[in-house]
């Protein structure tokens, strides 16, 4: 991949969506959370302290994989239906690795990967003129 990128990311707090806007097709690439509804429902019948901690360490993991991903990008859509892109924009705004990356957020309702690559042209279309 290569500098002066442009990423948008669909995330909620199961998955993401990356994608970068390229001349082409888009390039995409799936994250997953480890923490799933099949895993928090077995940590809560042990303890409610466990699944909290379980919880925020894998949420911690998936947010490093995701931040792995825009190291060196310029410019960043997160959007998504939950609170996921916010924590996730907090997260990046106390590291100073990320001060240079031009941040945007939007709330949007849950998506297709059509309706998502759609908006994401839509949102970057003055590159592409």
């Amino acid at each position: 991949m290569t500098k002066n990128r442009k990423l948008a990311i669909w995330m909620d707090h199961s998955h993401a969506v990356i994608m970068e806007l390229t001349s082409g097709p888009i390039m995409q690439h799936t994250i997953l959370s480890e923490f799933t509804n099949e895993e928090r429902e077995n940590s809560i019948s042990k303890s409610e302290v466990l699944m909290h901690n379980k919880e925020q360490h894998q949420q911690a993991t998936y947010f490093k994989k995701i931040s792995e991903m825009i190291i060196d990008i310029d410019e960043l859509l997160l959007f998504g239906s939950t609170e996921a892109k916010d924590e996730f924009v907090n997260l990046l705004k106390t590291n100073h690795l990320f001060d240079k990356i031009k941040i945007e957020v939007a709330n949007v309702d849950v998506m297709s990967e059509n309706q998502m690559h759609a908006y994401v042209r839509d949102y970057f279309k003055h590159i592409l003129e």
